[in-house]
């Protein structure tokens, strides 16, 4: 029952404040946002392709009220993708964006971070990567999925993801796996109504199993977005029955969340990206994660306890 608690925190502006100044968010920031510049994540994308891993990165931010903010969210993209090709890592180090960091929510907000999301896209085919559409509450999707579809007009490669908590997903997953889109599948980490999505974990997970079967045996890309060992598992045989090889398919975990199944996972040949979040406003990304998982939020309490 805390993760609607949490999640309408992710809005006040009066517990960022109290969070930001708590003595021990730092060292909790710490293990889910890779760093607060470019520069600083660098060594973190080198260590994990090291590693045999693939990165998915998200310049985190989502607070945007300007159509200068939303210009200064797609500069900090091309900043990476500028990066990115000095690495020459190729499709192990891709991105992910959020539309609502270009613009989405603003007058025109749809044309809008069209507008802001081409250019980053472009940018990223040019070094030989792609991007990723995050999906967001459900009253952002129309507008997201109609972006996806304009931008695979000229970078089929363009991902999104669909989330298994809603109801409208399953729908959506049959459209997008006919296309042979990548197709990233999450549980989903906003505070949703009971008129659009399913509120109980278990019927979650079940149309979770129902969405991933139906990617799987689909002509598209699927990427499994849980930490769950058995939402993995299922993954992996439904994999095994729809015929495919390793490389039809890939894990997407968090950064900082069962790092060891990560290299696990990559050790069995399979493709493991992790999705490594940076950035100075990354108070909204940080509450979701708390908010998914109680573990993650004892872990926060006992620092704060100890620190001072």
């Amino acid at each position: 029952m805390l993760g609607p608690v949490i999640l309408a925190a992710s809005r006040s502006d009066k517990m960022r404040r109290f969070i930001s100044a708590a003595p021990g968010t730092k060292q909790v920031v710490d293990r889910f946002i890779a760093g607060e510049t470019v520069d600083q994540v660098v060594p973190i994308i080198e260590d994990a392709t090291g590693k045999g891993l693939e990165v998915t990165l998200d310049v985190v931010g989502e607070d945007i009220t300007t159509p200068g903010q939303a210009a200064a969210a797609r500069d900090a993209y091309l900043e990476l993708i500028e990066r990115l090709k000095d690495l020459g890592l190729g499709t192990k180090a891709e991105m992910s964006v959020k539309l609502s960091m270009f613009g989405q929510a603003l007058d025109g907000g749809h044309e809008l971070a069209l507008a802001n999301v081409r250019p980053v896209v472009e940018a990223a085919a040019a070094i030989g990567t792609t991007v990723t559409l995050d999906a967001e509450d459900h009253t952002t999707l129309d507008s997201m999925f109609a972006i996806h579809e304009e931008l695979r007009k000229d970078f089929p490669q363009t991902g999104c993801v669909i989330q298994a908590y809603l109801f409208r997903t399953e729908e959506d997953a049959s459209r997008l796996a006919a296309a042979g889109s990548r197709v990233r599948i999450v549980k989903g980490a906003y505070k949703e109504p009971a008129s659009v999505a399913y509120q109980d974990k278990a019927e979650i997970d079940k149309a979770y199993v129902r969405i991933l079967r139906t990617l799987m045996e689909g002509e598209g890309y699927p990427m499994i977005g849980s930490h769950d060992p058995r939402l993995i598992a299922i993954a992996q045989e439904l994999a095994r029955k729809a015929g495919r090889k390793l490389d039809e398919y890939e894990f997407q975990m968090l950064y900082g969340i069962r790092s060891d199944e990560h290299i696990r996972l990559a050790a069995e040949g399979h493709r493991m990206r992790v999705y490594t979040a940076y950035g100075t406003d990354w108070y909204g990304y940080f509450m979701r994660r708390l908010a998914e998982k109680p573990a993650n939020l004892l872990f926060f309490g006992r620092s704060i306890l100890t620190k001072g």
